[in-house]
């Protein structure tokens, strides 16, 4: 990458020395204006590096006694993760605020497209959108030890991404789930944005929509890239906000409208993260 072969000339008791552009970064997150070194932002990123795994790793456990012990069901196990999405947000410094709650129907189920900045946008919208929604992850996910068995047992959705008959049947099956009253959240990008800007919406995730025959929502995360960009390790302090818009219905669209879909709920997504 081009990074590692870029260099800042840096004046340093009287010495002149070369750092890499990505250590002039690191510098720039954890200095003040003054120069001095932020230890307790830091630190705390370090705690919260260390401490999420764990906790993560105590809900599954949690989650796998309060079904076959207490005899929980999926949707009373759910307040695990949305605990856990709070209790990092906290350790971090984050403030999380949502908007739009007005908009969506009690009891109605929704697919919930979100644009993807963070790896902290999961974290943030476990906790705090503020509905009984379960995440569509890939199969593999769901072979880890543990961690698969809980989300397995608390109603997240598993899609096989790699061979072709089964990812169709895995999608179908995924369809059913979300039709029967499953709300489910999604990140259309596929992946995280390297620079927090709005990245295309992939048609395949629009075609869950289409078959669910569910209202998609379209959700803006505005402030997790600053937080916890793509390539970090450490967040950071600062503030989050949930934009949620009106839902799309989606029974007037056919599987062969899936792009027009695709560009309408993008459209929507970056009009609410271009809100003041």
């Amino acid at each position: 990458m081009a990074l590692r072969n870029s260099y800042v000339l840096v004046n340093s008791s009287s010495k002149k020395r070369l750092i890499t552009k990505q250590q002039t970064i690191f510098l720039t997150r954890y200095h003040n204006y003054t120069g001095e070194f932020k230890v307790f932002t830091f630190l705390r990123g370090v705690l919260v590096l260390l401490l999420a795994p764990v906790l993560t790793g105590l809900v599954s456990i949690g989650a796998i006694i309060m079904v076959f012990i207490f005899r929980r069901s999926a949707a009373e196990v759910q307040i695990l993760p949305r605990t856990l999405g709070r209790i990092v947000a906290w350790l971090s410094g984050v403030s999380v605020r949502m908007t739009g709650a007005e908009l969506l129907a009690p009891g109605q189920p929704y697919i919930f497209a979100a644009n993807h900045q963070s790896q902290f946008d999961i974290f943030a919208l476990q906790g705090y959108l503020g509905c009984d929604f379960r995440w569509l992850l890939k199969l593999e996910l769901f072979k880890i030890p543990v961690f698969g068995t809980a989300m397995h047992l608390a109603g997240y959705i598993p899609v096989d991404r790699a061979h072709g008959r089964k990812a169709l049947k895995s999608l179908d099956e995924a369809a059913r789930r979300i039709a029967g009253g499953t709300s489910v959240a999604i990140f259309p990008e596929g992946t995280r944005s390297p620079d927090g800007k709005l990245g295309q919406f992939k048609a395949g995730a629009i075609v869950l929509a289409i078959k669910a025959g569910v209202p998609v929502v379209p959700v803006a995360i505005v402030g997790t890239h600053q937080i916890l960009p793509k390539g970090r390790l450490l967040v950071k302090p600062g503030r989050v906000e949930i934009r949620v818009g009106a839902p799309i219905a989606t029974s007037e669209y056919t599987v062969k409208q899936k792009q027009e879909l695709a560009e309408r709920l993008q459209g929507k997504v970056a009009e609410l993260m271009a809100r003041p």
